[in-house]
């Protein structure tokens, strides 16, 4: 509808929004609510972010399971996982976690320590090294390639560059940021590409906390975002030597961490 205008009534595409229970040897561990597909990447990097697995081999099998009573039909809405025999399973924190890192309630330095002992790769002496006329090139990039965002314009994308070749090796979109991040992750898990080593993740939003907490669980030294970062993701960022590149954009962007690793087309 057009102000000033006579109403005009047409079909619209709306993104996809159902929920998502994950299980563990049939316990159940969280329920997201998540845009429909590559449902097995969310999964597995859910379980990256949160710190159970870290290699390919630590994630058994998934499969997708009824609902939680006989009637219930198979609307592909529960995913059970297997995990490896050696690898812990998780216990009642990390759902705990899961509810709080959506809505952003992790705060503090005590949280910014967790991450850093928590996590299995350390991104410090990551080599990376990008220009800026390359990371200015990649929001249209990501635009470009949001297919789904493309009909209903309501969805959130990441995706993870090669930093070398400037390559887009993976996009995922979800009506939640951390999901969309968690796909990408799951995909590197499964990939055998963890740690993400010389590699940059961009969103399409803001760079919170709990998306900078993902990307240094997934050791990614660089996280890119197009619109702002908040004071406790440049904090972490600082704190465990990843460079965090907010309000990215052509011509210009901000570096509020990790600024050795923006270097000038002359000096690369």
């Amino acid at each position: 509808m057009t102000v000033g205008s006579t109403p005009v009534r047409e079909r619209d595409t709306l993104a996809g929004e159902e929920p998502l229970e994950l299980r563990v040897s049939g316990r159940s561990m969280a329920v997201t609510m998540r845009t429909p597909g590559a449902d097995f990447d969310l999964a597995a990097g859910f379980l990256v972010s949160e710190g159970v697995i870290t290699r390919t081999d630590e994630l058994v099998s998934m499969r997708y399971c009824a609902g939680k009573t006989v009637s219930d039909a198979n609307r592909f809405n529960v995913l059970d996982l297997e995990l490896g025999h050696t690898v812990a399973p998780p216990n009642e924190s990390v759902a705990r976690a899961f509810f709080t890192t959506c809505s952003c309630g992790l705060c503090g330095k005590a949280s910014i320590d967790a991450v850093r002992t928590r996590s299995s790769f350390d991104v410090r002496d990551d080599q990376l090294r990008v220009t800026p006329g390359m990371l200015a090139s990649l929001p249209e990039r990501l635009r470009a390639a949001q297919r789904v965002f493309e009909k209903t314009g309501g969805l959130h994308a990441a995706a993870l560059f090669d930093g070398a070749l400037s390559e887009l090796l993976v996009l995922r979109e979800d009506v939640g940021r951390h999901n969309a991040v968690d796909k990408v992750i799951g995909w590197a898990l499964r990939e055998g590409r963890l740690p993400l080593r010389g590699a940059l993740l961009l969103v399409s939003g803001r760079a919170s906390f709990e998306l900078v907490q993902k990307a240094v669980m997934a050791g990614v030294p660089m996280l890119c975002a197009v619109s702002a970062p908040s004071s406790l993701a440049v904090d972490l960022a600082e704190e465990s030597g990843m460079t965090l590149v907010g309000f990215l954009g052509d011509p210009s962007m901000v570096v509020y961490s990790g600024a050795e690793r923006v270097v000038d087309e002359l000096t690369q």
